[in-house]
């Protein structure tokens, strides 16, 4: 009976300490959600320069094109 016990507390200990390694990380998912908007961020950005680049040398090409 004693060796029945003991293996149950074994049990119940080893389940409760290793619930920690399956349990979710929201702390990760926050970081990703974020790191998801500074990305989008940037490459709207990045759209945004280019499409007033093109508009400048589109301007450009037309000065030249009326001279």
């Amino acid at each position: 009976m004693k060796k029945l016990l003991t293996l149950l507390f074994a049990a119940a200990l080893t389940l409760s300490l290793s619930a920690g390694a399956f349990a979710q990380d929201t702390m990760s998912q926050d970081t990703t959600k974020q790191d998801k908007k500074e990305a989008k961020a940037e490459k709207k950005a990045a759209k945004k320069r280019a499409k007033k680049e093109k508009k400048a040398a589109k301007e450009e090409k037309k000065d030249d094109m009326q001279k």
